[in-house]
């Protein structure tokens, strides 16, 4: 089916009381994955690619927007339920607009470094620009505590000011909005719960759809209840690649010695096969307590 507007998704799951997921790939089997876990249990879905990771300097050989673009629309528009695709996290404006017009048609320009009052200008330009090509744009206002040390680092982080949620709001004309309650960036070990009341302020300010980052350490039931208090994306990557990796770790240790039973052929010892049916599985644990099973 052709890839959903993201304003007609967002919709559906503000009047059907669920939250969609955006289980986040970064190559062909992790997409697969991904989707074979929305087509099995029903479920609208998000797609993508985190855009920070695409377009760090630092990257040993440089990545093509377009290709990223092409193969998630390929995705998306032969997937069995319908399916948005986003390009994620990026702090640098260029690129973001180079997704757009590449055919992502959910940007997100995060730059936690940036002065508010320039954020602001540069989201309400995205967002004019966005609209006009169809695609929807999401934007946070704080910086998520970050957990890959195994303990969480509040250093830089903070939590969503409702008042300032709602002038943020007004002055971009934005789709989306991400918010800090508590939710925490690569939480490698344990959950922290979310801050229920601060949300319930946001809400109370903010009518526009709310999203959550770092879903996979948010405990069941406090993600459940944020949901039913309005939040409608959540967004998953840690633990799907810690999946990942583990399946890929015991895929090669292996006496196999045929390069392409490895590689390619499919079969029982095909580290591929094994990487994408980890991703299906970890998506499956996760994505009925979003409440959008069978709402495909």
């Amino acid at each position: 089916m052709p890839l959903s507007p993201i304003s007609t998704l967002l919709a559906s799951a503000r009047a059907g009381g669920y939250a969609l997921g955006y289980f986040e790939s970064w190559n062909l089997e992790s997409l697969q994955g991904v989707i074979d876990a929305a087509e099995r249990t029903r479920s609208p879905v998000i797609v993508g690619f985190n855009g920070e990771f695409l377009t760090r300097p630092e990257r040993m050989a440089a990545e093509r927007i377009k290709w990223h673009a092409a193969l998630g629309r390929a995705a998306a528009e032969t997937a069995r339920v319908p399916c948005g695709l986003i390009f994620n996290e990026c702090p640098r404006d260029r690129f973001v607009k180079q997704a757009v017009t590449a055919g992502f048609n959910l940007v997100m320009l995060a730059d936690p470094a940036a002065p508010y009052e320039d954020y602001v200008r540069r989201v309400a330009g995205l967002a004019k620009f966005a609209h006009r090509r169809g695609a929807a744009v999401e934007a946070e206002i704080d910086e998520l505590p970050i957990g890959t040390s195994g303990e969480v680092n509040t250093e830089h982080s903070s939590l969503t000011d409702p008042a300032l949620a709602a002038r943020f709001v007004a002055a971009t004309g934005i789709d989306l909005l991400s918010i800090s309650i508590g939710n925490v960036h690569v939480l490698m070990h344990g959950e922290q719960p979310l801050d229920l009341e601060r949300l319930a302020q946001i809400r109370q300010r903010v009518d526009l759809p709310l999203g959550l980052h770092g879903g996979t350490g948010v405990p069941a039931a406090s993600l459940r209840e944020a949901i039913r208090m309005g939040v409608t994306k959540v967004a998953y990557g840690t633990y799907l690649k810690q999946r990942y990796l583990a399946a890929l770790r015991k895929a090669l240790d292996s006496s196999e010695i045929n390069p392409h039973e490895l590689l390619g052929m499919g079969g029982l010892h095909d580290v591929l096969v094994a990487g994408r049916l980890a991703v299906r599985e970890a998506v499956l644990e996760r994505i009925d307590l979003l409440g959008c099973c069978g709402r495909a």
